[in-house]
């Protein structure tokens, strides 16, 4: 067996996992190692599973190969895995292990992958960061909250995590530690047995190291065959700025200013994205929901450990508990109004195209980034795919966010692989010195 397999893609693991006895066995023993190796430094992990052996052995033994046999995987810390607490990243939360798997972890367990651990969380998915570190430069926040899912697949220690987003939890940890990622559309797969903050938004993620990995356990995880009758060719990109939210750092204006060259040598047309007066709103109504139902979700905590919380956690249940739920409704009735015309907008086979994130991550550990460039996205509920590939001169990654309608997901897994392999043949682009300076 290749003593390096676990930085292998997916696709070569499981092909060892399933021709090789004893292989997942070894992979599994490999990651392990690996995770302890870089576990110093990164900083990305709560608890690791004391059952390791016995998971991978079970794989070795099963008589028909699985889909992804072998495939470590992290899991992080709002969702249950049996046998391990989960904490939320909280000290309020009960440390007795959970009794059962979430229902997302039981779909990779049947599939063959094995469970390596609990990955940090900030507190509750919201804003207080835990210990990981960025893997591109220790001194950069990893983003949140899915910072140790998406430090240990950045980082090229796992090949596969699961996170959250409520807001930008995984696209923003995502762009910052290189991973590809992917949000499923809201409802599009089951959320029992993960601790959520707003019913409206929460939504399960994948990471992975590319968005080739992606398409595989994307596959996989929902049974898709990638040979369904929905249109697969990307016909129009419009490319969202996001610059009517807040304003972005040079080197992801610079990115920005190559895509549509980019997009034009895949052969797409390229348009400019005109609808910041949506935008605006959505990002602004996404507040609004995610405060109300936070407060209803985490009453609770705020009312028997408030003083336990973050301030800004304290803060966001304070200030939901105040929303009306008339202000709510409202502005989920215009969401469903923005979804339908954003539907026409992008007819039957178009994308969107921006920042996953307004920069590369910044420089310090006691602040996550700000998630704006998520918000209106994650309020319509879409699927969207995190593309890596784009450096900075310094090192830092630079994401792209594609963005569908929900059933257009295998169309935007094609398109971010395309995309992926251009951003990787481009030469870095340039940072200024106060970026890199914690």
């Amino acid at each position: 067996m290749n003593a390096d397999l676990w930085d292998q893609p997916i696709a070569s693991q499981i092909t060892a996992a399933v021709s090789q006895t004893g292989a997942a066995l070894a992979l599994a023993r490999q990651t392990r190692d690996r995770i302890r190796q870089c576990e110093r430094d990164l900083r990305a992990w709560v608890a690791l599973s004391d059952d390791l052996e016995a998971q991978a052995a079970a794989v070795d033994r099963y008589d028909t190969p699985r889909a992804l046999s072998g495939v470590s995987v992290g899991v992080k810390d709002l969702i249950h895995v049996a046998g391990l607490p989960t904490r939320a990243g909280s000290s309020v939360t009960p440390a007795e292990p959970a009794d059962a798997d979430a229902d997302c972890v039981a779909r990779l367990r049947a599939l063959g992958a094995v469970i390596q651990g609990k990955t940090v969380t900030t507190e509750f998915g919201y804003f207080a960061p835990g210990p990981t570190r960025n893997p591109h430069e220790l001194g950069h926040t990893p983003g949140g909250s899915s910072s140790g899912s998406a430090a240990a697949v950045g980082g090229g220690v796992i090949p596969l995590a699961l996170g959250t987003q409520t807001a930008g939890s995984l696209t923003r940890p995502a762009s910052f530690c290189g991973a590809a990622g992917m949000v499923l559309a809201h409802g599009a797969t089951s959320t029992a047995g993960i601790v959520g903050l707003s019913e409206s938004l929460d939504s399960l993620g994948l990471l992975t190291r590319t968005v080739g990995d992606m398409q595989l356990v994307y596959r996989a995880f929902t049974g898709a065959t990638g040979d369904t009758a929905q249109p697969t060719g990307t016909s129009a990109v419009f490319i969202w700025h996001g610059s009517e939210l807040d304003d972005l750092a040079a080197p992801m204006r610079q990115l920005l200013q190559q895509l549509p060259a980019l997009v034009n040598q895949l052969g797409i047309e390229c348009r400019r994205l005109d609808w910041d007066d949506q935008v605006d709103t959505l990002a602004t109504d996404h507040v609004t929901v995610m405060a109300r139902e936070a407060a209803h979700t985490r009453a609770r905590e705020l009312q028997y450990a408030g003083d336990l919380l973050s301030a800004p956690l304290r803060q966001l249940l304070e200030q939901g508990a105040q929303i009306g739920e008339s202000d709510c409704r409202t502005a989920l009735v215009r969401r469903d109004r923005s979804r339908d015309l954003l539907a026409a907008l992008l007819a039957e086979n178009g994308v969107i195209i921006g920042p996953a994130a307004l920069g590369p991550a910044p420089a310090g550990l006691s602040a996550t980034g700000s998630p704006i460039l998520s918000r209106p996205w994650q309020l319509l509920g879409l699927p969207v795919v995190v593309v890596p590939g784009a450096v900075t001169t310094a090192g830092l990654p630079l994401g792209l966010q594609i963005i569908g309608l929900p059933g257009r997901e295998e169309q935007m897994l094609d398109l971010g692989i395309r995309l992926e392999a251009l951003l990787r043949q481009c030469s870095p682009v340039s940072v200024t010195a106060h970026e890199l300076v914690p």
